[in-house]
């Protein structure tokens, strides 16, 4: 069960595999004879220094991977925090206020949850949290349990949780309780990334959610230069969704990302190994973007441009750039 809650994607699974073949389909135009014996890799996040563009991406229910789940998680990597935006909001202040206590520097909304994805496997497994898992974060709230369900317990409980009206006023009234930058984490249409700019986030997240709310949306690296042009350069763009390579990372530098996030990879790894795996995956995934970014031609991210790679619309007729 736990394994088909990480694994799987909404009905089809389309969406999910074709989160992964998208980046197989961008190929790359490496430059020569550039001096790459000092690569760096160091960028920065809402002010935050990191040492690469690559970042954890807001993941539920990790104890149901590993018995310290998010704690190992953290010590791993600074990881991201997420808000549901529930039906009572004296539920999402309280939350934001723990979350500003313990020193969070930023949240990311997830805007595509409106109803939960119908997940197949989920409803297979009728799913529910195992024994002795709780929803850590709404300890002391009064918000209900997730009973078995004849599909699943998770999207029943959901249903009866998430606010339906969620709009983007509701970005300005998160806005208005706190003086944390807002990350709008679901975007992958140039129509919302202008609403985005305009509703005063602080940054896009490109995302689909993992593939498991709408099938046959497309892929995030696919939607993610719509997005970037459409943002302007006037906040940063993210990009969540199929990345498992270091190639993976350059490619949506390439397409203008500021950086990505990594969910499933982590998720595996820490399944695996704990602590000790995660650190892996994010070793494993420097490594592999150093390399890249050296056989790339690039020695700081700067240098990674739309030049380094060619897409399928490129093949379609969008003609070579000069360089």
């Amino acid at each position: 069960m736990a394994y088909d809650y990480y694994a799987s994607g909404a009905e089809d699974e389309w969406t999910l595999k074709e989160n992964r073949e998208a980046f197989s389909r961008i190929l790359f135009r490496p430059r020569i004879l550039i001096d790459v014996s000092t690569i760096d890799m160091t960028t920065s996040v809402l002010g935050m220094k990191i040492s690469m563009p690559i970042m954890i991406s807001p993941t539920a229910f990790q104890k149901m991977a590993h018995p310290e789940g998010e704690y190992a998680t953290a010590r791993a990597a600074s990881a991201a925090g997420t808000v549901m935006v529930y039906k009572d909001r004296k539920v999402v202040e309280q939350l934001v206020r723990r979350a500003e206590k313990a020193g969070f520097k930023a949240i990311a909304l997830t805007v595509d949850t409106p109803r939960l994805g119908r997940r197949e496997a989920d409803i297979k497994n009728r799913f529910v949290l195992p024994p002795g898992l709780t929803l850590k974060n709404f300890e002391g709230l009064n918000l209900g349990t997730m009973d078995q369900a004849n599909d699943s317990g998770l999207a029943s409980y959901v249903a009866g949780q998430i606010d339906r009206t969620l709009s983007w006023k509701d970005v300005k009234w998160l806005q208005s309780i706190t003086t944390m930058p807002i990350l709008v984490k679901g975007v992958i249409t140039a129509e919302d990334a202008r609403l985005a700019v305009h509703s005063g986030a602080a940054g896009i997240i490109v995302s689909n959610h993992g593939a498991r709310q709408l099938d046959y949306v497309p892929a995030t690296i696919s939607a993610l230069e719509e997005v970037v042009t459409a943002a302007q350069g006037r906040i940063p763009v993210y990009l969540d969704g199929g990345v498992r390579r270091g190639t993976d990372v350059f490619k949506a530098l390439a397409l203008g990302a500021s950086g990505v996030f990594i969910g499933r990879p982590v998720v595996f790894a820490l399944a695996a190994e704990g602590e000790a795996g995660v650190r892996n995956v994010l070793r494993m995934m420097r490594e592999e973007f150093e390399l890249t970014m050296a056989l790339g031609g690039c020695t700081k991210l700067s240098d990674i441009t739309r030049n380094h790679i060619f897409t399928e619309g490129d093949r379609l007729g969008r003609p070579l750039p000069r360089m």
